[in-house]
C-alpha cells in the first residue's frame, strides 16, 4: 500500500514541476512576444498618446487663435 502512496507522491511532484516550467515557458514567450511587438511598433514611427495629444492642443489653440484674428479683421473691415 505504501508503494501505492509513493507512485501517487512522485506524479504529483512530476505534476507539479511540470506546471512550473509549463509557467515559465508561458512567461517566456509572453516576454518575447511584448518584445517583438515594441520592436515592429518602433520600426513604423507611430507616435505615443502624450505627441498626439501635445499636437491637437497645439492645432486647437492655432483655430482658436485663427478664429480671434478672423473676428477681429472683420471688426475692422466693417469699421
Amino acid at each position: 500500500m505504501q508503494a501505492r502512496g509513493k507512485i501517487f507522491d512522485d506524479i504529483s511532484q512530476l505534476m507539479t514541476n511540470a506546471m512550473g516550467v509549463a509557467q515559465g515557458a508561458r512567461d517566456e514567450a509572453e516576454t518575447a512576444m511584448k518584445s517583438m511587438m515594441d520592436r515592429w511598433l518602433a520600426d513604423r514611427d507611430f507616435v505615443t498618446r502624450e505627441e498626439f495629444d501635445a499636437v491637437r492642443a497645439m492645432a486647437q489653440k492655432a483655430r482658436e487663435e485663427n478664429e480671434a484674428l478672423k473676428a477681429r479683421i472683420e471688426a475692422l473691415e466693417g469699421k
